[in-house]
């Protein structure tokens, strides 16, 4: 058999154990399997941020591989633990919209994980990383079939953060998905929706500003010059060379931007 491949994008951060305790007990349970971190550093509680984070990896991933997403601000409550199988990988996550990104591109079979069978023992209120997804993740990398954790579903949690409204004949208002390290801001206006900003006069209105300049790499604009350019996820993103644009504009994830083309 083939190594498995897991990845793993959390809120967890380095600083702390969680992220390495997760990838003992996987280790401990399938000991062959292949470990890659896409990022521990999610905003924490930031179920958008962790629902762009993956939603911008997988498909760069051989299939079966298994993601494990854990941004999770409702551990311990009633939310459902799910398994998900998209576009031949396997999705691992808590049911609270963090795979809603992935939902609406890709058709998928989605089950509630409910045999504790393969869970560990006993399971923490705080840390379902450890105790659920993990070893769930591990044992289906052993070979465990997918209809062996739950039945399947379909009232799981898709949430609509990535959709932007029409307000206007040639006006949209849309949000901000992401601040990225760089401090650029990455809008949920994609460029497949919106292909003119290419050819046409556009403004796109972000805090107190109108930016109206399209450019094609960082280095185009002088530095503290904002500028709009088309990020390599397809998304409009607000930027300025060799500074950041949230602390510009003063912006961050979820605030509002509006996008006007003449």
């Amino acid at each position: 058999m083939p190594k498995a491949l897991i990845t793993l994008t959390t809120d967890f951060g380095t600083i702390d154990h969680f992220a390495g305790t997760m990838k003992g007990v996987i280790l401990g349970i399938a000991p062959a399997a292949q470990i890659i971190d896409i990022s521990h550093e999610v905003q924490a509680f930031e179920v958008t941020d962790g629902a762009f984070t993956i939603a911008q990896a997988y498909s760069y991933f051989p299939k079966k591989t298994i993601h494990v997403v854990v941004v999770d601000p409702g551990v311990g409550s009633t939310r459902r633990p799910l398994l998900a199988e998209m576009a031949g990988q396997y999705f691992i996550a808590p049911d609270n919209g963090v795979l809603s990104m992935i939902f609406a591109r890709e058709r998928a079979k989605v089950r509630h994980i409910a045999n504790d069978r393969y869970f560990l023992k006993p399971v923490s209120r705080t840390f379902h990383g450890r105790d659920v997804f993990a070893p769930v993740a591990a044992h289906l990398a052993s070979g465990v079939p997918p209809a062996k954790f739950g039945k399947l579903i379909e009232d799981h949690l898709r949430l609509t953060f990535q959709q932007p409204s029409r307000t206007g004949k040639r006006a949209w208002t849309g949000s901000i998905l992401k601040v990225d390290r760089f401090g650029n801001l990455i809008t949920n206006l994609h460029v497949d929706e919106f292909p003119n900003v290419r050819t046409r006069a556009f403004g796109l209105n972000v805090g107190l500003q109108t930016v109206s300049r399209l450019a094609l790499t960082f280095t185009e604009c002088a530095s503290g010059e904002l500028f709009v350019l088309v990020g390599s996820s397809g998304y409009l993103e607000v930027a300025t060379n060799q500074g950041s644009a949230a602390k510009a504009l003063g912006c961050g994830a979820g605030s509002p931007v509006e996008l006007v083309i003449y």
